[in-house]
């Protein structure tokens, strides 16, 4: 069988969350499926890592899909044009966009629908292309893949899809997060805490990952806790720095307990999580949510937020508070610094439930749906 990959976020150094589930994903099913023939269609040239196996050959489809009258232009003319080329037999598309004007059979990965429940998400020109077009990509596609339960309720209510056409496949952690030793604990916090006890903040620095109110709380924990000196330590782009999220910062008592990391790598991202005191990941809206399960694995606390799937994630190994309070949140982040059996408790939690959520589970369940769409042939 010959299946086609859309794969243009497979991006060295440059992985979000989509591009990591992509990545682990199909690093793993070329490998278990020898018998098919794989087509990855990049828009630009691929990274030689990313050629998992010799089932795997790489096509170059253009434009560089990076804006929305390119995606367009990518996807209904480029791919559609690949699809003919190469005959191929399936389809799976791991970021959600596919070709409306292909009849291969298709299975399309719709992590979430943020941009269906606000206008502040995402940049106007992305949140008019995917609310034009994710509802005719969800009618469309053979099938539909997502990763939790929550999502796959959004979609079948959002887009009136039948919930028999949808399978949850759920996310993974990496196998690179891990406890560390309290040598390398020691280590990590003199390097980027100045040797500090630290909460860390894991994401895109956007509205929905609501770091304005994560600001205010450790502003709130902070003059609660005068005499202490933790630290907060953000990791993550600056996508969106502008309003009260700029204002919250630049009015900051205790700015200088915040440290800006930026992007890097994951195995650094990894160490930086164990030694921290929690992770604080209350957004407003996630699809899975996976520094949870990745906080887990490095066997740290977590405080997460009340909505959407991350309850369905954290299950009872992490503290649930409501995004859009700052007294939850900074309440939150006392207990966890302030009571050792609490925070040594949600770890113990935590290590039981990152078991349930692995790669190794999420490739089968992908396989089992790429193949329920070739049973529909």
């Amino acid at each position: 069988m010959r299946i086609a990959v859309n794969t243009r976020l497979l991006l060295p150094h440059k992985l979000d969350g989509i591009g990591w589930f992509t990545a682990e994903t199909l690093r793993r099913i070329v490998k278990e499926h020898p018998e098919h023939d794989f087509f990855f269609f990049f828009d630009r040239r691929p990274d030689p890592q990313f050629i998992y196996a010799s089932n795997v050959r790489p096509v170059v489809i253009f434009p560089q899909a990076r804006h929305p009258f390119l995606w367009f232009l990518f996807f209904e003319f480029g791919v559609t044009r690949a699809l003919r080329r190469y005959d191929i037999d399936l389809f799976l598309s791991t970021d959600g966009w596919m070709s409306l004007r292909t009849s291969v059979p298709t299975l399309t990965v719709i992590h979430d629908l943020n941009f269906e429940h606000s206008n502040d998400f995402l940049r106007p020109s992305h949140q008019r292309y995917m609310k034009h077009f994710f509802p005719r990509f969800a009618v469309k596609a053979t099938r539909i893949a997502t990763v939790s339960e929550f999502s796959k309720q959004d979609i079948v209510e959002t887009y009136k899809v039948r919930p028999e056409k949808i399978d949850v496949v759920y996310d993974g952690a990496h196998s690179f997060y891990h406890k560390c030793s309290e040598e390398e604990i020691a280590s990590i916090r003199q390097h980027y805490a100045e040797g500090k006890p630290y909460f860390i903040y894991v994401g895109t620095i956007s509205r929905r990952k609501n770091l304005t109110n994560i600001l205010l709380a450790f502003e709130k924990y902070k003059a609660e806790h005068q005499s202490n000196d933790v630290k907060l330590l953000v990791v993550g782009s600056r996508y969106w720095w502008q309003d009260e999220l700029a204002d919250a910062y630049n009015n900051m008592q205790y700015q200088s307990d915040v440290i800006f990391i930026g992007h890097i790598d994951s195995d650094v991202l990894a160490q930086l999580m164990s030694a921290s005191l929690a992770l604080v990941y209350t957004s407003l809206f996630e699809g899975f949510g996976i520094p949870i399960i990745e906080a887990f694995c490095a066997e740290t606390a977590v405080i997460t937020s009340n909505v959407t799937s991350m309850p369905e994630v954290a299950g009872d190994a992490a503290l649930l508070v409501d995004p859009l309070s700052v007294d939850a949140i900074s309440k939150a982040m006392s207990d966890i610094s302030d009571n050792e059996g609490l925070r040594s408790s949600l770890i113990e939690k935590g290590k039981a439930r990152k078991d349930i959520f692995t790669w190794e589970r999420t490739s089968k369940l992908l396989w089992d749906s790429l193949m329920k769409v070739k049973e529909a042939i």
